[in-house]
């Protein structure tokens, strides 16, 4: 199958899922995840109207980054403190954000390279971090006081990677962001979904679904 066939499809389902829960295709964004994709393979994507691109790692993000200013690119995977630099170089938002001394370093780093990027907390909300990472609900508070309204770092929303096998991860997701939109006084998005439940977080109201192989194909290791 194609690129062109793979990304038809993905999109059918889309307008499908948001037609069930009477929402507009519009607002839900489907990111390609291109970690492990050759660069000519995110340049065909990049021609059929996509500009942005998640990536798990952040050498190789960079080195997609640098290799391709034009486009732009989402860190999804666990940050390392010691790469918070690179990641706030080249990477025009963080996902993965799931501790309050990750923020704290990025904060400083963010002032020191006078830059802007957009973060989203990783929520655990299912034990998964030991092998996914993600913040536990208990820890938010702390997270939240650590990023401190702080302008470079704007809150944008929550990225979750709910076991598969929990019909109602979705729905605490939702429940989590209404209260904490609630709580903090501004709107907050929901990343959640993936090629095999993306109807189901859709219908739960996430706001953006991360699609690796079932978009570009197998991952070439």
């Amino acid at each position: 199958m194609s690129l062109s066939d793979r990304i038809e499809g993905l999109r059918t389902r889309i307008q499908r899922a948001c037609a069930a829960a009477h929402r507009d295709p519009s607002s839900v964004e489907l990111l390609p995840v291109s970690k492990k994709q050759p660069l000519s393979l995110i340049r065909e994507a990049a021609g059929m109207g996509f500009t942005r691109f998640g990536e798990n790692y952040v050498q190789e993000g960079a080195d997609k980054a640098a290799a391709a200013p034009d486009l732009a690119f989402v860190l999804l995977g666990p940050l390392q403190r010691n790469k918070t630099k690179p990641a706030l170089q080249h990477f025009v938002e963080i996902q993965s954000l799931d501790r309050p001394e990750l923020a704290e370093r990025l904060r400083r780093h963010a002032e020191e390279l006078d830059v802007v990027r957009p973060v989203w907390i990783q929520v655990d909300l299912w034990d998964e971090a030991s092998k996914l990472g993600g913040c536990p609900e208990g820890d938010l508070p702390a997270l939240i006081t650590a990023i401190g309204r702080d302008p470079r770092l704007p809150l944008r929303g929550l990225m979750a990677l709910p076991p598969p096998e929990n019909v109602s991860a979705f729905a605490q997701m939702a429940h989590l962001r209404e209260r904490l939109q609630q709580d903090l006084g501004q709107p907050l998005h929901l990343s959640m979904g993936m090629s095999g439940d993306l109807e189901a977080a859709i219908a739960a109201g996430s706001d953006q679904i991360r699609i690796g192989t079932a978009f570009f194909g197998e991952r070439v290791y």
